[in-house]
């Protein structure tokens, strides 16, 4: 990147506009999660008819809510420039310089501003009256893989990996890690986030735990069916024994983590 493009580059991520935007991306990735939340606990209690407890189901209902387009439209605008943040911070941020540590850096910021970016597609697509299935797309994604010579160890490897984020989200909600990623306020407030954010990141991990063994199952049983995304594992879960009930927490789980989201568009660090 050339001195020229570079402190451009530093400029558009340090630009109050930019910010402002991105705090919305946190705003609207909050909605997203709690009408994931909220239709997890309906299949729970025996509703949300065809409904998918993914993005796209969530955005569905954006879509059908008085106003909606409006809506969608500033969740894509929100989601976008957040994407675009992270990428340019996993490009510019120097605060971990050393081999390792950097390579970190870029790896995570990178994927997060993809999957804000993908979001905002999706997002946008609903927008102009169209739609989308997050879970038809995982199952061509795991059936196109697996109809290539050796896709079956890419599937395996897409569970691990998934797991792995799996564990981290959980960790990080455990040890309260995500308190690094925002200027935590006092008392009651700060009480509020910890709670949120903890219980949050633990059922955002349990459920991406969901996708990867379902990953893991269509591998094992060459069934592109069995990997359905994050609208498959929640379904999953409410068909193990006390199901509901589990389903019931995580959905609740990603409520809290919706309005978590809310506190971090107002305390986050960029």
């Amino acid at each position: 990147m050339t001195s020229t493009a570079k402190s451009a580059a530093h400029d558009a991520k340090n630009s109050r506009a930019v910010h402002v935007l991105a705090r919305a991306g946190f705003a609207a990735s909050g909605i997203v999660h709690i009408l994931i939340g909220v239709i997890a606990i309906s299949i729970a209690l025996g509703g949300a008819g065809g409904q998918e407890a993914d993005q796209s189901g969530a955005l569905a209902q954006l879509a059908a809510a008085p106003g909606g387009v409006f809506l969608l439209w500033a969740v894509t605008i929100g989601l976008a420039a957040l994407g675009l943040w992270h990428l340019l911070s996993a490009v510019l941020d120097r605060s971990a310089d050393s081999g390792k540590d950097r390579a970190v850096h870029i790896v995570k910021n990178g994927a997060k501003g993809l999957v804000y970016l993908a979001l905002a597609v999706t997002a946008g697509t609903f927008a102009v009256g169209g739609s989308s299935s997050s879970s038809g797309s995982t199952t061509s994604l795991t059936a196109s893989l697996l109809s290539t010579p050796g896709g079956v160890f890419l599937v395996v490897a897409i569970g691990i990996v998934l797991i792995a984020i799996a564990g981290y989200l959980v960790v990080k909600g455990v040890t309260r890690r995500f308190e690094r990623d925002l200027s935590v306020p006092g008392g009651t407030a700060g009480r509020g986030v910890r709670i949120l954010g903890t219980v949050g990141y633990i059922a955002r991990g349990v459920a991406m735990a969901g996708v990867g063994v379902l990953f893991l199952f269509a591998a094992a049983t060459n069934d592109p069916e069995k990997s359905s995304g994050l609208d498959g594992a929640l379904r999953t879960i409410a068909d193990l024994p006390a199901g509901k009930i589990l389903l019931v927490l995580v959905g609740a789980g990603w409520i809290a983590y919706g309005v978590y989201a809310f506190f971090r568009a107002r305390y986050t660090r960029l």
